[in-house]
Order: C-alpha cells, then sequence, then structure tokens
C-alpha cells in the first residue's frame, strides 16, 4: 500500500489548491464593434488594439 514518505507541508498543498479558486475569464464590450473580448487583448475578428490597427482582420 503507498504510504507518503514526508508530510506535505501547508505551503505545497496551498500551491496545489490555489488553482481551484481561478474565476472564470472576463470579458469587455468593444466600443467600436460591440463585439465581446477580452481586456488588454487584441480583438481578433478587427485586429484593433487600443485604437491601432496591429493585425490584419481575418477573413471569413
Amino acid at each position: 500500500m503507498a504510504v507518503p514518505k514526508k508530510k506535505i507541508s501547508g505551503m505545497k498543498r496551498g500551491n496545489r489548491r490555489s488553482a481551484d479558486a481561478l474565476k472564470a475569464n472576463t470579458y469587455v464590450e468593444d466600443k467600436d464593434s460591440g463585439e465581446l473580448r477580452r481586456p488588454h487583448h487584441i480583438d481578433l475578428k478587427t485586429g484593433m488594439y487600443r485604437g491601432r490597427q496591429i493585425l490584419t482582420p481575418k477573413e471569413a
């Protein structure tokens, strides 16, 4: 039968369980297109970020 060799410290246990408290991703409505996008991320449909054209827009 498997038995742990040493006690797992509270820090190790807490670090393992820290991912359990992760929240769902947040989205904001884009001012120009009205589409939902992640804050501080490039809008992949338009290719805009902070009012500048960064990428060429995706073709349908």
